[in-house]
């Protein structure tokens, strides 16, 4: 499934949105933050993510840069001297 979503968001990239006019508020734009997304988080964060990032895309947001946020460890690590 994964790789299913990742194939749609880069054949939107190549195949659909050269068609449309930029209006992209924000860097990197929504196509790009979901494929990164996808591919750091999983398809169920990663998508999430997506939904939430294309929920503030609107006219009264201002934009700007918007980075996918790091993937937290979840390893424990031994502070033993």
């Amino acid at each position: 499934m994964r790789k299913l979503a990742l194939a749609s968001i880069q054949f939107y990239r190549y195949a659909i949105s050269p068609l449309m006019a930029s209006h992209c508020r924000f860097y990197p734009s929504c196509s790009c933050y979901a494929y990164e997304a996808i591919e750091i988080h999983g398809l169920l964060r990663g998508g999430w993510l997506s939904l939430k990032r294309l929920g503030r895309c609107h006219p009264w947001n201002p934009g700007g840069y918007d980075p996918v946020p790091a993937k937290h460890s979840t390893t424990s690590h031994s502070t033993a001297d």
